[in-house]
């Protein structure tokens, strides 16, 4: 046998995985052993298998170390375990919520207001949401880094209204950051963009994910970053997070945080005003409290209007101004979120 000779180019090693791509790995998918992390089990919180399957759990081990033990209600469990009630089929409850697909212009680019565009940037995420909005987006055909993010950066370059980007997904910080770094180079190459807006709940879910890494690309972008996170209840932050949030901001972010109104984990008054003076605590500034969008799966969180108001007045009424979000609701075809 002739062995072959050794390769004068020796290829680069293999680049290490950083922690939070570990952690990433590590997250709970099966939703019987979150129930047994908490001390439940299936008959007491309504667990079904169907859900599971159609949409499957996923969420990182330090989220599950926030929810309460032994407690079916936790706000932080029943916004990520599939339940039997996911499964009834509800009139005015579909597939595409909240008008993407009219709303697609390119690859994965999708504009729906004056001046700014939204990329899915990447259908991944680190926790799955069971009140998701695009829980059934067709992910695999449109997502714009196909192609190295060819056809929505020429879209956007092509369009000289567009000064906003808004980074989405999935969640895009699911992408390494040599990738982010790659799309917002292609983009700093377009002289009318302005802002980028970046929309993420991993700094909530996983806050190892921002790292020195993440937070050198943050600081050197050439934009004002608008940096929107999602948390929907207090219990939400804890020291970890107040810790990644102070990273974002020493990288020059603003931050800002949006919720959703949902039945059971945030709807009274003095859980949506905790949440306002906790985020506010750690930085972040209340944004948008949106009203549920009307995904098929999601019937059960959903706030009637009236009782969504009449919150709205109480918090207006116990808090300062700057710490009562604006309540809205996502009409396809509007020029904006629509106030309530």
């Amino acid at each position: 046998m002739i062995t072959a000779a050794p390769s004068r180019i020796q290829p680069p090693p293999a680049r290490p995985a950083a922690r939070w791509q570990a952690l990433w790995r590590e997250a709970v998918r099966d939703p019987r052993e979150l129930l047994a992390l908490l001390g439940l089990n299936a008959e007491t919180v309504g667990l079904d298998e169907a859900a599971a399957a159609q949409f499957a759990l996923r969420v990182p081990r330090g989220f599950v170390a926030r929810m309460r033990h032994g407690d079916p209600a936790d706000p932080l469990l029943r916004q990520v375990l599939p339940v039997t009630e996911e499964m009834r089929v509800v009139p005015g409850f579909g597939l595409d919520a909240v008008g993407d697909a009219a709303a697609r212009t390119a690859n994965g680019v999708i504009q729906k207001y004056r001046g700014r565009a939204l990329l899915i940037a990447t259908g991944s995420c680190a926790v799955h949401c069971r009140y998701c909005f695009r829980r059934h987006f067709p992910y695999a055909e449109e997502t714009a880094a196909r192609e190295g993010w060819r056809e929505a950066v020429t879209a956007i370059a092509a369009d000289a209204s567009i000064e906003e980007v808004l980074l989405s997904g999935g969640d895009p910080l699911s992408l390494a950051t040599p990738k982010l770094a790659e799309l917002t180079d292609a983009l700093a190459a377009i002289p009318h963009l302005k802002r980028l807006r970046i929309h993420s709940r991993l700094p909530v879910v996983l806050p190892e994910r921002v790292d020195a890494e993440l937070t050198a690309w943050l600081a050197a972008l050439p934009w004002p970053v608008a940096f929107v996170i999602h948390a929907n209840h207090a219990n939400e932050f804890d020291a970890d997070v107040d810790a990644a949030m102070a990273r974002l901001r020493a990288a020059g972010a603003q931050l800002l945080n949006q919720a959703v109104l949902l039945r059971g984990v945030n709807d009274d008054v003095d859980t949506l005003a905790a949440l306002s003076e906790r985020s506010f605590a750690a930085g972040v500034l209340p944004y948008y409290l949106h009203q549920l969008d009307r995904v098929a799966g999601v019937a059960h969180y959903e706030v009637d209007d009236a009782r969504a108001r009449a919150l709205h007045a109480e918090l207006a009424a116990r808090l300062s101004g700057y710490l009562v979000p604006k309540l809205v609701r996502e009409i396809q075809g509007d020029t904006g979120k629509r106030p309530l």
